[in-house]
């Protein structure tokens, strides 16, 4: 299988953070703000280069992307029939396999103005989860739902969904989702540098 022959070489480095020992002027807090594409995201990053599904940083591989219908093809190349495992696809915004955790992530981008349907939804991310973890079982991935949220979730009617999420071992964030939560490398960045926090709002 594909998978078996990717290479899980320890790479990400040690980082300082800003105002840390030796008080470095760097930062490592690289931000994936979820109204960009996460393949063109990573492309613009220091070391970072994507390769159709492919991440690599400093010329090493270290992650997959897929989305929607992607994953499906990902799956059939490893010789997986999804309808042995679920009986309906799923089609995420982006799904990220990183190689040094073992992990695919699914991120879910959730918008809100008006109350609606959004609100329900984030209620279906442990059956999701469970979805997709049989959808990798056959290629022992682990797998983490993440959802990336706007301020509208901020309000307090949303605490008791937000409390679910957690208790069904999903995750949340809002506005955006640092790349070292996924396991990425973070290059160094200079703090005075333009690229420190993409100005992609949500």
């Amino acid at each position: 299988m594909e998978h078996a022959k990717e290479h899980k070489k320890t790479i990400i480095d040690k980082f300082m953070i800003k105002g840390g020992t030796g008080g470095s002027n760097t930062l490592t807090g690289l931000r994936y703000e979820a109204k960009v594409e996460l393949a063109a995201f990573l492309n613009s990053q220091n070391g970072y280069r994507v390769d159709d599904t492919r991440v690599y940083y400093n010329n090493e591989l270290v992650a997959r992307l897929f989305k929607k219908h992607g994953l499906y093809k990902f799956l059939k190349t490893n010789g997986i029939d999804w309808r042995k495992h679920i009986s309906k696809q799923l089609l995420p915004d982006n799904c990220i396999y990183v190689i040094i955790n073992n992990t695919a992530f699914i991120l879910e981008v959730k918008h809100q103005e008006v109350a609606g349907s959004v609100d329900e939804k984030l209620q279906t991310c442990d059956f999701k989860k469970k979805q997709y973890t049989k959808l990798f079982s056959e290629l022992n991935y682990k797998v983490e739902y993440l959802y990336v949220l706007d301020d509208w979730f901020k309000d307090s009617k949303y605490k008791d969904t937000l409390d679910y999420i957690i208790s069904v071992g999903c995750r949340y964030y809002f506005g955006y989702i640092p790349l070292e939560e996924l396991g990425l490398p973070v290059p160094r960045v200079d703090i005075n540098s333009e690229s420190i926090v993409p100005s992609y709002e949500l």
